[in-house]
């Protein structure tokens, strides 16, 4: 009797381990297979992640596998493979390399799983080879034009000074990565919208950080060591590198004095609203921010996805819930900008 019990408590277990397993497949949930870039980036893993934990963690029928990708689109296209064969719904793409793009919606294509980019865009072209794709971000010249429309205000206020009379802006520019649409539009629109308010500017130098506030930091130390003298504002293109600037002003004697700056000491500008950015501009030591609203993009991303995974969606729609969808052949959601200053 007891082997019997034995073989019966065993089946049971197998039975329980079995209907456990594979649940995106049973429990009748959709599955979204998700990717952060880099957890090492701070908007992405301070704001858009746990937007995304928050709003998927309010819903029943839905599960995601997030992952890191660790700054690597080799690793990316592994993590989609993965997806791929486990059979999930609908991918959510955080792309590392934006000119991957069509590489992964030609993983999604030969699958016929819907796909949903998110904070890094491709190509027109790229998103236009696949009826089941769509795309979540922001106009990327709206940052740059505000992040400017920000420096134009303190310029007229006084608060950006002309440090060395000369009767320009000088300044240095902080670019977040080589050929990334935001960080492109970023450092053309923001200077852009000075010149178009009838301020002459002149380029002192421009460093590519990779959104990284170390590397920022690195390249202002060397720039404080040339010529602080000459420096009216440095321009970052996300709040990380914003950070980096700060950081190097506090630790030099050249620009800043002491913890933060006094009338007539360089400015530093920054974009995406980060608290410690916030934070910063409440301290007096970070002009001006540019609200990029990860938490609507991640919850755009997730109701996009959910209804390209239950067929809601078609390549011509317009909407999807309350969410604005362009007609201009991107089918990307656009969430605004908002300013952010003292």
């Amino acid at each position: 009797m007891k082997k019997i019990l034995s073989v019966l408590a065993v089946l049971a277990l197998m039975f329980t381990l079995t209907a456990c397993g594979g649940a995106s497949e049973d429990d009748g949930k959709i599955t979204i297979g998700v990717n952060i870039y880099n957890y090492n980036d701070n908007f992405m893993n301070s704001v858009v992640k746990p937007a995304i934990e928050d709003y998927v963690a309010s819903m029943d029928d839905v599960e995601i596998k997030m992952v890191d990708s660790q700054g690597d689109q080799n690793i990316l296209n592994n993590q989609i493979d993965t997806w791929i064969d486990s059979g999930v719904d609908v991918l959510m793409i955080n792309l590392v390399d934006p000119t991957a793009g069509q590489t992964v919606i030609d993983k999604a294509k030969a699958a016929d799983i819907p796909l949903v980019l998110f904070n890094k865009e491709t190509t027109k072209d790229a998103m236009a080879s696949y009826d089941k794709v769509w795309y979540v971000g922001t106009n990327s010249a709206e940052s740059g034009i505000v992040q400017g429309l920000l420096m134009v205000d303190d310029v007229n206020s006084g608060y950006i000074a002309d440090r060395n009379g000369n009767g320009v802006i000088d300044y240095y520019m902080l670019q977040g990565e080589a050929g990334h649409p935001d960080a492109m539009a970023r450092t053309v629109e923001s200077v852009k919208a000075l010149t178009d308010a009838g301020f002459d500017v002149n380029e002192l130098g421009l460093q590519v950080a990779d959104w990284d506030t170390a590397k920022a930091k690195n390249a202002v130390d060397t720039w404080l060591d040339a010529n602080a003298a000459d420096i009216d504002v440095i321009i970052a293109n996300n709040d990380g590198m914003a950070l980096g600037v700060i950081q190097s002003l506090q630790t030099s004697s050249k620009g800043w004095n002491a913890e933060a700056p006094k009338e007539g000491d360089i400015r530093v500008y920054g974009v995406d609203a980060i608290q410690s950015a916030v934070d910063a501009i409440a301290a007096g030591t970070l002009g001006g921010t540019v609200l990029n609203d990860g938490e609507n993009q991640g919850k755009a991303a997730l109701d996009l996805s959910i209804a390209a995974a239950k067929g809601e969606l078609t390549k011509d729609s317009t909407m999807s819930g309350n969410w604005k969808i362009e007609a201009d052949g991107t089918k990307a959601v656009r969430v605004p900008y908002v300013k952010v200053g003292r």
